[in-house]
Parts: C-alpha cells; structure tokens; sequence
C-alpha cells in the first residue's frame, strides 16, 4: 500500500470502517504524518458532535413513572428455580381460572379504553419510523465521513457553530448545527447549495442543534449557505446568509 492511499483514510479510520490490516497499516502511518493526525483529530470530533446532537434524553415525568413501575412490578424467578417449579403448579386449576378473570379483565379494559389504545399505538408507530430515520440518516452521515475525499469546514453564528461534511465522489454533503441561535416562532433555518453565486435549496434544518443530509447532490456547487426563512421555508433566500462554508 502507498503513501498517497494512505492519507485518504482518515475519515474511514475515525468512522471505524478500516479492516484490521488496513488499520494496523494506517495507525503507523498516523504516527509519522501530523496532517493526517489532525484531521483524524477533526473527523472524530465531528462525529462526536453528530451523535450528541440525536441524543435524547428522557423527560423527568417518564423518568418517575420508570422507577414507580419497578417498585410494583413482579419479577420473574430464574429458569431452573425452585420458584418456577412452584408457578408451574400454580398454573393448574385455580391459575387457569385466574387466567379467564384476568381475560376478561383485559377485554373490558380495551372495550373502555380502546381510544387511548389507538392513539398510544399511532405514537408507538410514529416514534418507531422516526428511530429508523435517524439511523438511517446516521448511517449515511457515518459513510460520508468515511469517505476516502471527505472534507469538511465550520464557520460560527451567534455563539453557535455549523460544520459542512461532504465528498465530491459521493456527490453529498452533510450538516451539523451545534448550539445557533433559537429563532422566533414561524421561522426556520433553511440550507442552500452556493452553485457559483446562484443559491439552490438544500433542505430546511429543524432546530438549532442537529443533524441532517442535504436534499440533493453537490454538482458544481462551491459551497453552502444557511439562512433564516419562514416556516415552511422559500424557493430562494429571503436575506443575507447567516453561514457560509466553501466546499475548499
């Protein structure tokens, strides 16, 4: 392996994505190359940065209704246990006319509560399809970093920061906004592709902290922009960026 396949690694090597000879073979070469070390360095930031900025952290109400349920809650014994052995005689006779009581118990709790039951069901769902988009979404940012041309460039706003990650190969570019600032209600941050001075829409940015892949390939774009637009966002920018990163 050369020297020149070697300093294309770095995003890959970060990402965790270097099979053991391939990682082995890199880590001699990071200790001879400082260029390389610092953008591992950057590339391993970054990815901290992403994976903080999906972390959610559980409201204090689900927090407490948790650690009530375990105060209440029977455990199960061990396979094997005496106990076991015990709850298997149980489940004879008596247990299985417990068993028709709790039945019917439960039919006439979903016959009254059969509303909430749906609505907890669509809640479930809906929090279900939005885990698998932001692993999705991880993943995807994950192989872009790993990218043997992945690059990327920060600019600040306000206290706050943004960091473009992209790969001309790939033809994709990735976002993460760490700490911009909250905007007024009915406004929202929305993406642009910078083609040469033209600004072509990436995509609108959910909050001030977060994650998300441009809508979009690069092409001959030079870089991207970030505005503050109305909800809903607009077909071109509505005032002056508030960020500007040059895909150099």
């Amino acid at each position: 392996m050369i020297s020149a396949d070697l300093h294309t690694m770095t995003g890959a090597y970060a990402a965790h994505a270097l099979d053991e000879p391939e990682r082995e073979a890199f880590e001699r070469h990071l200790l001879q190359c400082e260029a390389c070390a610092v953008e591992v360095a950057e590339f391993q930031a970054t990815l901290a940065r992403l994976g903080a900025a999906e972390t959610l952290m559980p409201s204090p109400a689900l927090k407490a209704r948790v650690l009530a349920q375990t105060a209440t809650t029977r455990q199960l014994p061990p396979p094997g246990t005496p106990g076991e052995a015990v709850a298997a005689e149980r489940r004879g006779g008596r247990g299985r006319a417990w068993t028709r009581l709790a039945l019917a118990a439960c039919v006439a709790a979903a016959a009254g509560l059969g509303g909430i039951a749906v609505q907890q069901y669509q809640r479930a769902e809906h929090a279900t399809v939005r885990a698998q988009q932001l692993q999705t979404q991880q993943a995807q940012l994950t192989a872009l970093l790993a990218a043997p041309d992945a690059r990327t460039a920060t600019a600040r706003s306000g206290g706050g920061s943004g960091t473009v990650v992209w790969s001309q190969h790939l033809g994709q570019a990735g976002f993460l906004a760490d700490g911009l600032p909250a905007l007024a209600s009915g406004t929202t941050y929305e993406l642009w592709f910078n083609d040469a001075g033209t600004m072509r829409p990436g995509g609108l940015l959910a909050a001030s902290s977060g994650t998300m892949l441009l809508d979009g390939k690069i092409k001959d774009a030079v870089g991207i922009g970030v505005t503050v637009e109305p909800a809903g966002g607009s077909p071109h920018p509505s005032g002056q960026p508030v960020l500007l990163m040059p895909f150099s």
